[in-house]
């Protein structure tokens, strides 16, 4: 089992903040005014290929799956978990890759994402990491409820592939902010082949001089409350949120980051000019 650290920025003000929110939401009943009007948006699929360098070590195509940021709690109406699922099962990806958040204000807000999750069974299993949001939760709450769920929850370290992918890692760290982030420990020991998998873009600022061949991220929603081209409002997070706030970036010396805009909502229960997204991308030989 995965043991994340303690959060190292949870004060007493915000977990009143979070209880405030929470109350005030009503626990979910003004997200699902919200979600009913329209206001959560309306689900994207995004689709990519990569290549990776050593893409002769691939004995097949390899479909990838990543969404997150679900935040299941007051903010955001259960019913769009159902929807991410229905299309996860439409598509058959042979791995699902998870990147936090998966609640808003309390753990117990779990129960009804992993009850969705559940029905998402991928041939080469599920990986996850933690976001911000979890950590305040309660993170080794949230990683017993996913592992008995059935995922790998990657706190600084990685997992092989089963066979015949067994070249490929998913390498996963802590928050790089609220948590421990350890790049080093997540590296260690992996495959030639290494998808990055962690919660927000400025995990980057702690890569040093590993490489990946693909790397996924959330928790910038898009801004989740956006301008018509795009551009965010608020930018949540540290400084390469902007730089890095939705869609697909290729960067020098290493494979692709791709960013999604994520499922739910955070603070308030609204999206605008950032749908959801679920991103679904194929590691081609």
């Amino acid at each position: 089992m995965s043991n994340p650290s303690p959060p190292r920025r949870v004060t007493s003000l915000r977990q009143f903040g979070l209880s405030v929110l929470d109350r005030a939401l009503l626990g979910g009943i003004v997200a699902s005014w919200s979600y009913r009007c329209g206001l959560h948006g309306a689900l994207r699929v995004t689709r990519h290929e990569v290549r990776p360098e050593l893409a002769n070590r691939l004995p097949a195509p390899l479909k990838l799956a990543f969404a997150s940021d679900f935040h299941a709690g007051p903010t955001t109406h259960p019913e769009i978990f159902e929807r991410v699922v229905d299309e996860l099962v439409a598509h058959e990806p042979d791995v699902l890759l998870l990147g936090g958040d998966y609640v808003s204000c309390r753990s117990e807000y779990l129960e009804a994402l992993c009850a969705a999750l559940e029905r998402v069974r991928p041939r080469l299993g599920t990986y996850a990491v933690l976001g911000n949001h979890d950590l305040w939760a309660g993170g080794a709450r949230i990683v017993r409820r996913l592992e008995a769920s059935g995922m790998q929850v990657l706190v600084n370290r990685n997992c092989a592939l089963p066979e015949p992918f067994g070249s490929i890692s998913v390498c996963g760290i802590d928050d790089p902010w609220i948590g421990d982030a350890d790049v080093a420990a997540a590296f260690q020991g992996a495959g030639p082949i290494r998808i990055f998998l962690a919660h927000s873009p400025d995990s980057l600022l702690l890569l040093g001089d590993e490489r990946f061949d693909v790397g996924f991220a959330g928790h910038t929603h898009g801004g989740q409350v956006a301008l018509p081209n795009g551009t965010q409002i608020v930018t949540a997070g540290g400084p390469l949120c902007r730089a890095y706030g939705r869609g697909r970036f290729d960067l020098p010396g290493n494979g692709p980051l791709i960013v999604s805009r994520g499922v739910g909502c955070a603070i308030l229960p609204i999206r605008i000019n950032s749908d959801p997204e679920l991103v679904l991308c194929t590691l081609c030989p």
